[in-house]
């Protein structure tokens, strides 16, 4: 009797080409899972897309799902330390300019974050990943909000309500410019009512 075929395993890259590689893979099956969905994907489609070779490709990622976890994995890590990079500078922004950050992020991340959507609910932790990711990003408006007005209440609610509001940044800006310049004059005009700038 033969023993079952081990589970493959993916190669983490050890040189910088190799990293590269797989950031092109990662940014090819960004778009293909958010124009196709993960069942329609195919990892051939992925590997054209990013010119790499389909060997190549089951060598990174043995699965569709190992890949489809790995670009959720980096949409966290994008959703954190872009939250961190404004936290970083919140204390030297107006607070028009802290919230045409947090909208540029939102706008950044689109590409992957449409294709987290289309990911994480089909995953079996998906209810978990997508509280995970959000709570993260609450987390990290409310620390640039804490770092721009330390004595200000209230912040952690009001990181909520931003969330919500910045949502609707990514599907304005492919509406046009003046839906989204609507949308940041509410977020401007919320952001110096938080941090006290409106007084």
């Amino acid at each position: 009797m033969s023993s079952p075929a081990a589970p493959l395993e993916a190669r983490a890259p050890k040189r910088a080409r190799g990293h590269a590689r797989v950031e092109a893979i990662l940014d090819a099956a960004a778009v293909v899972f958010a124009e196709k969905g993960f069942d329609a994907a195919t990892m051939t489609e992925i590997a054209a897309r990013s010119a790499t070779a389909i060997g190549s490709l089951y060598r990174f990622f043995p699965t569709k799902t190992s890949l489809a976890d790995a670009l959720l994995a980096r949409y966290a890590e994008i959703v954190a330390e872009g939250f961190a990079a404004i936290e970083a500078r919140a204390a030297a922004m107006t607070s028009e300019m802290l919230a045409d950050a947090l909208i540029e992020r939102m706008l950044d991340t689109r590409p992957d974050s449409a294709a987290a959507v289309a990911l994480v609910d089909l995953r079996p932790d998906g209810p978990n990943r997508r509280a995970a990711i959000r709570q993260a990003a609450r987390e990290g408006i409310a620390a640039a909000l804490r770092r721009r007005a330390p004595c200000a209440e209230g912040l952690d609610e009001a990181a909520a309500a931003l969330l919500q509001m910045l949502k609707g940044a990514r599907p304005l800006a492919d509406a046009g410019a003046g839906p989204l310049a609507a949308l940041r004059t509410a977020i401007r005009l919320y952001v110096a009512h938080v941090v006290g700038e409106d007084a």
